[in-house]
């Protein structure tokens, strides 16, 4: 048989091999973890890869992941919704400040504020950052059959439940996604809506070019491996992670994360997202590739918008498809700005716009 499709993450210690891209039709797929190989038939025992790669990282997450290795800025809370599922959530900032609820990236958790706050400007601006994990990420519980326009109602009844009336709305990275949903779905409990390098809808111009769309944009079972991989990853070596993602990324936000400590808080964020597995982040794989069900011409209120032109997790063609598309966008495109040092460098200017 020829391989055609070969993906190795050495920070796991895991590789697979498949026959196709269509391996969900009945592909053949060969897992090996720490010298082990197992090779399967796809369509006739899907949930067998999943169970071996759960079996291999079991001991391992017993192990080394007890716990998480909180920000000391931050204090993480959890919320039972009316729906009976637990929403997690950490805040930062200015206890009494002014409300801004941030939707963190794709993979991640509400830790990843702290990688684009690292010296507490929330607290300066006396800005009350609100960040809440989505479904299946970190400490909120996974939900089936979500859908996009599920979002904006969650985060009504934190906000209700934390007794705030309105507030603003900030989504970096995947997370842009869902503050263009509350910006559709919240009317004027929004008092304004940020979107930094955010991602667009599966059609925007490059999207599927950018290495934000890699893990969104394998079928079904191979995304589930992917992710149980990147996910043993995290845990097993972190360094050795570390360094493939640099691989990836442009090089001034590879650079970035040169710095010891913005390097955990990428690290501590990612890992995070992980804690009770990965179902959380193939679901929402599913849904970025989906039609969103909203339309960004629909959007009312006015959103700020920032993408860096050197960024190579969101190419920033979408950016431009995400502003022209929205009617009432100020859009700010910045030479020299990567992914993750836009915000890194203009943090206290979002957060200007928003609070101002």
């Amino acid at each position: 048989m020829t391989v055609n499709r070969a993906v190795a993450l050495e920070g796991s210690n895991a590789s697979y091999f498949t026959n196709g891209d269509d391996c969900h039709t009945g592909g053949v797929i060969c897992v090996t973890i720490e010298g082990r190989g197992v090779g399967l038939t796809l369509g006739k025992d899907l949930t067998q890869v999943s169970t071996i790669l759960e079996i291999a990282a079991s001991s391992r997450a017993r192990r080394q992941h007890q716990g998480v290795n909180m920000n000391k800025k931050s204090k993480s809370q959890q919320m039972k919704l009316k729906d009976g599922h637990t929403l997690g959530y950490a805040e930062y900032g200015s206890p009494e400040g002014e409300p801004v609820f941030y939707f963190h990236g794709f993979p991640s958790s509400r830790l990843d504020w702290q990688l684009s706050d690292p010296d507490d400007a929330a607290g300066a601006l006396n800005a009350r950052i609100i960040a809440p994990d989505r479904p299946g990420y970190g400490l909120s519980d996974f939900q089936r059959g979500r859908k996009l326009l599920d979002w904006p109602q969650d985060v009504l009844e934190l906000a209700d439940g934390l007794g705030i009336d309105k507030f603003a709305a900030l989504g970096i990275s995947g997370g842009g996604t869902y503050a263009a949903a509350c910006a559709y779905g919240l009317g004027d409990r929004l008092r304004k809506i940020g979107i930094v390098c955010g991602m667009g809808p599966a059609g925007a111009p490059g999207m599927k070019e950018g290495v934000s769309w890699t893990i969104p944009g394998y079928p079904g079972i191979l995304r589930i491996v992917i992710l149980k991989l990147t996910a043993m990853g995290l845990q097993k070596d972190p360094d050795q992670f570390l360094s493939k993602s640099k691989e990836t990324m442009a090089e001034l936000d590879g650079q970035l994360l040169e710095q010891p400590a913005l390097a955990e808080m990428f690290i501590e964020g990612m890992r995070e997202a992980f804690r009770g597995g990965t179902k959380g982040a193939n679901q929402e794989a599913g849904l970025y590739k989906r039609p969103w069900g909203f339309e960004l011409q629909d959007i009312t209120g006015e959103v700020h918008l920032w993408h860096g032109e050197e960024d190579l997790n969101v190419p920033v063609s979408a950016g431009r498809f995400v502003a022209e598309a929205i009617p009432r966008c100020q859009a700010n495109f910045y030479e020299g700005e990567g992914h993750l040092t836009l915000s890194y460098n203009h943090i206290r200017e979002i957060l200007g716009a928003l609070v101002g």
